[in-house]
């Protein structure tokens, strides 16, 4: 196989893997703030099962996850599985899994913020939910960017883990080459791709922190 060819692949794969992280950012972040606020509920039962799913999402390899969400629905109800019901497990998957450590991470955020911005935007006449949106949530983000940041890296890596589906995302495409050419060559491009697509992010990120420096504590 010659370089063009396997640069051809991979960025095939490349396509994917960026595919299963935007899907993933886009569902889980929004999804992490519907968590914390259940996990913070006063509502004793809704806040235990938020809880206890939380606790089973950090606690259990992500990859099992993905196994039990795609095959399940066989080995359980004998549904006959397809290629776009592997996609959509891969994405429930994800979103499911980052929701839940966005979630703890928000939670923090919104817990170090003093209790007295509340009594006061009470005080100026905001309703709750104002109150959430415009005083807290510009601080929340702000704290809890370079934890998210940590976050979101790990998820540019933890893509890889969609090869158990059969996905043909980057990590599936060097493993098959290598395998067809024995060689590992394409391991180390996957892994130099995923470098730099992990500064990027990082750029991203040290930029967007910059932005919200005029959120002074």
């Amino acid at each position: 196989m010659d370089f063009p060819t396997m640069m051809s692949l991979l960025g095939a794969g490349f396509a994917l893997t960026l595919q299963i992280f935007a899907v993933t950012l886009v569902g889980s972040l929004p999804l992490g703030v519907l968590v914390a606020l259940c996990r913070m509920s006063r509502f004793k039962p809704l806040a235990l099962v938020t809880r206890v799913y939380i606790s089973f999402m950090r606690g259990t390899p992500l990859m099992l996850q993905l196994m039990a969400i795609t095959f399940c629905p066989y080995f359980i109800f004998g549904l006959n599985l397809s290629t776009e019901w592997r996609t959509f497990a891969c994405a429930i998957g994800f979103i499911l899994n980052y929701a839940a450590y966005f979630a703890e991470i928000y939670r923090s955020g919104i817990q170090s913020i003093p209790r007295g911005q509340y009594e006061a935007a009470e005080v100026l006449g905001y309703t709750k939910f104002q109150t959430f949106l415009k005083i807290i949530f510009p601080q929340v983000v702000k704290r809890i960017l370079p934890a998210m940041g940590n976050e979101v890296i790990t998820l540019v890596k933890d893509t890889s883990l969609a090869f158990v589906l059969g996905m043909g995302e980057m990590f599936s495409q060097a493993k098959s080459i290598a395998a067809s050419q024995v060689s590992m060559v394409p391991y180390a491009i996957a892994a130099g791709i995923y470098w730099l697509f992990s500064l990027l992010v990082e750029v991203v990120l040290n930029r967007m922190e910059k932005k919200m420096n005029y959120y002074r504590d």
